[in-house]
């Protein structure tokens, strides 16, 4: 094809997969499967790294985010962002209709628009020309932090408006949250590697909106739903229409908003959302009340911080008055102790409770829980249970403070608290129960080395002393097993053939399975990516560590620290001996070229290059040719290789230690 050819054949794929963007993520209505999208993503992919003079940054295939760190700079608002004057009771509902009309000439007109108040982190979009350019949180109200990187992630946020009539340059606010489907799974991955729990979805939002990394932002499954439309002169006078507009030029506007004639009907649309809120897939904790004409909108003004034409009801939160009855701590497989206090049971947001997390030895000192105290207790995020307060006239006199334990509960060692982390953990990992079996367990699992066996069976195995580790399930015969309690010949069979299945499992899941702390799916795929085998994993330093794409340096000090470990090194070389996968398949490797060129050479890549990939593809290359990457320029640094606009400190330091800068052509001029 030539280059006019290609240039439409890219902007056709684009057209297309925005559409389907939309439809899938605003309308909820996809109209074609998700394989059928894959493969048209993966055409453009390639038409673009092939073509990289067709760069756009509004691109589908742009909302990987990148693995750069980033620095969050202050941008000022065109308009305020003013937060809403708050309500908790019909009466005051009914005091802000009286000051409107009281505000309003008499007899005049009008009409509230009702919406859902999402439990979110609020955003403010800027469009010119269709594009995204710039979308800043709410800050101090003046000004906010640009975090366009991490917005461009969300794919119900257009990055293009694909309709026709929208104006030349617009702003469009809205609510950044995390469903509860989002939610869970994080928590899920955070449980796997033997993190603390999030308590609900709008901190994990907001923590995902500002994490200096976009391509974390990017696996977080955010949602954003818009509300308000300002730009000089809006397409109409009502704020209802003008959202119906915003809806047509692709933005997710929630269908639950609705027109009110009287105070009457907000009170009614309050108390539906009130019982209703449950049954939805995000949080919301409350109804916004707007007044709907633009008009009057600018008659009714603004207080110094608040606009007079809006208000928001905030639901109270369901909560229940329960005996505090005791407290267990919970010993997961990394370490970590987890409080959880035990209840009488009751009622709340339509389950019975009788459990609630109490996260860590701070949760518990600033409550000042007590012996048999009546506590409160809500759901985070309508999730997860909570205790928000102590009923102190209902305290039992002479009752003690809950103190801490020192010790872990299972095996007595004493605890340890790392500055600077809110939990304390257990170190005896290799003779603490619950860590043994916990590691074991997490080894058999489906997205790990994926052996047919569930927890009571690990559980039975490790009781009667046939395995203390994992690598004693390679070890184990039909005949160890055919007359234990869950089997019998069949059932014995059946599981030695799972083990010996496993033993094909490819070596990021075998990496994942050896229950490293911090090293979730996504961190073994990147180490593996990188390294490719075992020994250049275990022979890497800190440095080289973190240098893998979303390898940080808690990981890092955590993969270092794993393999420095001999009773580790012991139980993994039992583990290559039995046949496990430790390298990178062949299959996967087979297309990559490999040299010695830059054997013994120390690397560092910086700044901007033809394509937002092209830095990692650099990179990559480094290791592939037997080069080192490094993070920072220091006297082994042998080359820079500098893109536009490299890192100014990099820079200066090679100068002054007269490493050598070179262009990218210049590198790969090196490995012809």
């Amino acid at each position: 094809m030539d280059k006019k050819t290609i240039e439409k054949k890219i902007s056709d794929l684009r057209d297309f997969l925005n559409r389907c963007n939309y439809e899938y993520y605003v309308l909820n209505s996809p109209k074609i499967s998700d394989y059928e999208y894959d493969m048209k993503l993966k055409e453009l992919e390639k038409l673009e790294t092939e073509n990289p003079e067709f760069f756009d940054s509004a691109s589908p295939t742009q909302r990987v985010g990148s693995y750069e760190n980033q620095e969050f700079k202050q941008v000022k608002h065109k308009y305020s962002m003013l937060s809403l004057a708050n309500t908790y009771n019909e009466g005051e509902i009914r005091d802000f209709d009286a000051r409107i009309r009281k505000l309003l000439p008499s007899g005049e007109d009008f009409e509230y628009v009702c919406e859902l108040k999402f439990d979110g982190t609020s955003i403010s979009l800027t469009y010119e020309n269709g594009r995204l350019v710039r979308a800043l949180t709410r800050g101090d109200g003046q000004k906010g932090d640009d975090v366009t990187s991490n917005v461009k992630t969300i794919k119900s946020v257009p990055l293009k408006l694909y309709s026709e009539g929208y104006p030349k340059e617009f702003e469009i606010r809205g609510e950044i949250l995390m469903p509860h489907s989002s939610f869970e799974k994080l928590n899920q991955e955070r449980t796997e590697i033997g993190e603390p729990l999030l308590a609900n979805c709008r901190n994990a939002a907001a923590g995902a909106l500002k994490t200096q990394n976009s391509s974390i932002a990017a696996k977080r499954g955010l949602d954003c739903y818009l509300y308000y439309l300002l730009m000089d002169n809006l397409p109409s006078d009502s704020h209802f229409e003008n959202m119906k507009i915003a809806r047509s030029w692709g933005f997710k506007v929630s269908q639950n908003t609705v027109k009110a004639k009287n105070i009457e009907e907000i009170i009614s649309f309050i108390n539906y959302w009130d019982k209703e809120r449950y049954n939805l897939p995000y949080d919301i904790d409350g109804i916004v009340i707007k007044v709907d004409k633009i008009s009057l909108r600018e008659k009714l003004g603004f207080t110094a911080k608040t606009p007079r034409w809006a208000i928001a009801y905030k639901f109270k939160a369901e909560e229940a008055a329960v005996k505090l009855l005791s407290i267990d701590y919970q010993v997961g497989r990394t370490g970590i102790i987890t409080p959880v206090a035990n209840l009488e049971p009751a009622h709340l947001a339509g389950t019975i409770v009788k459990r609630a997390t109490l996260h860590n030895e701070d949760i518990i000192r600033s409550l000042d829980l007590h012996e048999n105290d009546t506590v409160y207790i809500e759901k985070g995020g309508e999730i997860i249970p909570k205790i928000t307060r102590v009923d102190l006239t209902k305290r039992v006199e002479g009752s003690k403070p809950i103190e801490y334990i020192t010790k872990c509960p299972v095996c007595g060692t004493q605890l340890v608290r790392n500055p600077g982390e809110a939990g304390h953990y257990c170190p005896n990992y290799m003779g603490c129960r619950p860590q043994i079996t916990g590691k074991i367990i997490h080894f058999v699992t489906r997205k790990a080395m994926n052996i047919n066996c569930g927890e009571a069976t690990i559980e039975m195995l490790f009781n009667v002393g046939l395995i203390k580790n994992y690598a004693d399930i390679y070890e184990l015969k039909v005949s160890d097993l055919e007359s234990l309690e869950r089997f019998g010949r069949k059932s014995a069979e059946n599981f030695v053939k799972s083990v010996n299945d496993s033993k094909s499992v490819p070596f990021e899941r075998v990496l994942y399975a050896l229950g490293i702390r911090y090293v979730g799916e996504g961190a073994a795929k990147s180490l593996v990516k990188t390294f490719k085998n075992i020994d250049n994993l275990i022979n890497a330093s800190k440095e080289e560590l973190s240098k893998a794409q979303d390898i940080g340096e808690i990981i890092a000090e955590s993969v270092f620290s794993w393999f420095r470990n001999n009773d580790n090194i012991l139980i993994l070389n039992r583990l290559r001996s039995v046949g496990l996968q430790f390298e990178i398949a062949e299959s996967e490797a087979e297309n990559q070229i490999k040299s010695d060129k830059l054997s013994g050479k120390s690397l560092i890549v910086t700044g901007s290059f033809s394509s937002p990939k092209r830095r990692e593809e650099l990179e990559e290359m480094v290791t592939l040719n037997g080069g080192k990457l490094q993070s920072s320029v220091n006297a082994k640094t042998d080359f820079v290789v500098a893109g536009e606009k490299p890192g100014a400190s990099k820079i200066k330091k090679a100068g002054e230690l007269g490493t050598k800068i070179i262009s990218e052509e210049e590198f790969l001029e090196m490995l012809k």
